[in-house]
């Protein structure tokens, strides 16, 4: 199984960014995962889980509101939209099926 998350980048403070994290190797499409982020000097912090029909979803505070994610199934892609960035949420975020993490993305918003 692997998991490969994409569409970080550098943004504005207010801006938005859409990630994506593509499993491959999993033939089932019973499986939930999680988006964690991690910034330097700081925990890593789960910041929104999906269930494997997309049915329940969890966010953190931190992100409640503005961040939304959803799942295509079909594609075996899930998405992350980040709406209101904040300096805050300046981090490497990745994706994560059980014990099983992707290479992560960059996400930096400037203040």
């Amino acid at each position: 199984v692997q998991l490969q998350a994409s569409g970080g980048g550098l943004v504005q403070s207010g801006g938005s960014l859409r990630l994506s994290c593509v499993v491959s190797g999993f033939t089932s499409d019973y499986y939930a995962v999680t988006w964690f982020r991690h910034a330097p000097g700081t925990e890593r912090e789960g910041v929104s889980s999906i269930s494997s029909t997309g049915g329940s979803t969890f966010y953190a505070d931190s992100v409640k509101g503005r961040f939304t994610i959803s799942r295509d199934n079909a594609n075996n892609i899930l998405y992350l939209q980040m709406n209101f960035l904040e300096p805050e949420d300046t981090a490497v975020y990745y994706c994560q099926k059980g014990e099983t993490r992707g290479q992560g993305t960059q996400v930096t918003v400037s203040s």
